[in-house]
């Protein structure tokens, strides 16, 4: 980023930021110096959940409505005075078309339509809404930082898992597009997933530690703390795991 952009504190907007892996997100970004705005579905939530970050600021952001990112992407440029980087997290899971999908997966053909539709939208086609917002600002302003958060590859294959494991396929062939389109722009993207199951809303309660080895939603602290970082200037079209990101600097530094 341009020597401006280290001049204040990083401007960071984080996608359904009221709870789970976003919340942990915005919060690592906020305690280490970030100006934070974080969306949700609700206004007054989104309110209630920056006023415990410091600086930060919540948003009404539904991410399937064209009209509601444009209100919101408006809303926090002007309040931030820009946006150095997105964070594109607001998702819903496998829950709401099958609240037992850990213990009893259904086929694809049981899965109702509008179930379908929904996740699709949110997971996918909100990412596109959101960035497609975003990005040319960005453009114009010199440059930006775009993550999306991801999922293991297991899960895009997994039984039982439509129409979520289609909707984070879906979402990563964006991501890399994404970053074909904008190479040598100064707007970069990449891809955070945590690296397993993580304690959040989109697991089931029947889903409970002993059953399978569950992360805690701080493992993407110190990965999108980084990536928001004047370190992380040019880093472009990585897939990083936020729970091997020690391994992966570490490795990454040493390729030098």
């Amino acid at each position: 980023m341009s020597e401006e952009r280290r001049d204040r504190p990083v401007r960071v907007l984080v996608t359904g930021g009221t709870s789970g892996l976003g919340l942990a997100m915005a919060s690592a970004l906020a305690a280490a110096g970030a100006t934070v705005a974080l969306t949700g579905r609700s206004g007054t939530r989104a309110d209630e959940v920056a006023g415990q970050l410091p600086g930060a600021v919540g948003v009404e952001m539904d991410v399937r409505d064209e009209g509601s990112v444009a209100r919101a992407v408006d809303q926090v440029w002007s309040r931030l005075g820009g946006i150095d980087m997105l964070v594109n997290n607001a998702g819903i899971g496998m829950r709401t078309v099958n609240p037992r999908f850990m213990t009893e997966p259904q086929g694809f053909w049981d899965v109702p339509a509008d179930g379908f539709r929904a996740v699709i939208e949110t997971n996918l086609t909100g990412y596109f809404l959101v960035a497609r917002e975003v990005t040319p600002r960005m453009l114009a302003a010199g440059g930006g930082r775009i993550v999306n958060i991801a999922v293991n590859r297991s899960t895009m294959h997994r039984t039982g898992f439509v129409p979520y494991g289609p909707s984070r396929a879906g979402s990563e062939a964006l991501s890399r597009i994404m970053a074909a389109d904008l190479r040598g722009t100064g707007v970069t993207v990449n891809l955070l997933l945590p690296g397993g199951a993580t304690a959040t809303g989109m697991l089931p309660p029947d889903a409970v530690p002993g059953s399978m080895p569950i992360l805690e939603p701080a493992v993407m602290g110190p990965s999108i703390v980084w990536l928001a970082s004047d370190a992380a200037d040019g880093v472009h079209d990585e897939r990083i795991v936020a729970v091997d990101f020690e391994r992966w600097l570490d490795d990454r530094n040493g390729a030098r």
